[in-house]
């Protein structure tokens, strides 16, 4: 069977997680501590990052969108749409909300690994302020949440359990992806127990 290695914060493991549940793929989960030297990690991704999945025949699959695509070819297509525009919207889905992952971890890392009097607030505004727009821009256009989602929905929903999680408020005058995130809860409560959370 294999093995998927991951921290439970990570918005990137999340939705590798929540991927794997939908989809039926069956492997083991371990929780990786990013902030130590993992032989482990390092040994599957000489990057030292998570999520990476340890398979049986084909070795180690990183990052979290490969390991997307290496799920859905492995469950005969179960996250991502097979006709071309849907499977464009799902990519895009997935992309925004990863860029706004790179972005929050970039901001938390920032404010709780450098030094005090050497936080750059420059750096901190340009990463939420990329945070924001993308989040006004999916406010103005909210993804529906069909009664079969796909990687983008799982990786949005990731994503906004990230910042519930790591960004208390982030939801206030966004009424609509706070219903999403909601909705999203509602319908999949197996998923919404693999949202990101502290270990």
């Amino acid at each position: 069977m294999s093995t998927l290695l991951v921290s439970p914060p990570s918005p990137y493991s999340s939705k590798v997680c929540m991927a794997a549940a939908y989809a039926g793929y069956a492997c083991d989960v371990k929780f990786v501590d990013t902030s130590k030297p993992n032989a482990e990690l390092s040994a599957a991704n000489p990057l030292g990052k998570i999520p990476v999945l340890l398979t049986e025949n084909d070795g180690a699959v990183f990052d979290s969108v490969v390991i997307i695509h290496y799920l859905n070819r492995a469950t005969g297509g179960k996250l991502l749409p097979k006709n071309a525009a849907k499977l464009l919207e799902a990519q895009r889905m997935e992309a925004i909300a990863d860029g706004i992952n790179d972005c929050a971890v970039a901001y938390q890392y920032e404010k709780r690994l450098r030094p005090e009097a050497f936080i750059y607030q420059g750096w901190l505004d340009k990463q939420w302020g990329k945070v924001t727009q993308a989040l006004d821009v999916l406010e103005a256009n909210p993804p529906k949440l069909p009664l079969r989602i796909h990687a983008g929905h799982i990786a949005l929903a990731a994503t906004l359990g990230y910042l519930s999680l790591r960004f208390p408020g982030w939801e206030k005058g966004r009424p609509k992806l706070k219903r999403y995130a909601k909705k999203f809860t509602d319908k999949h409560e197996a998923l919404a127990a693999l949202l990101p959370r502290l270990p």
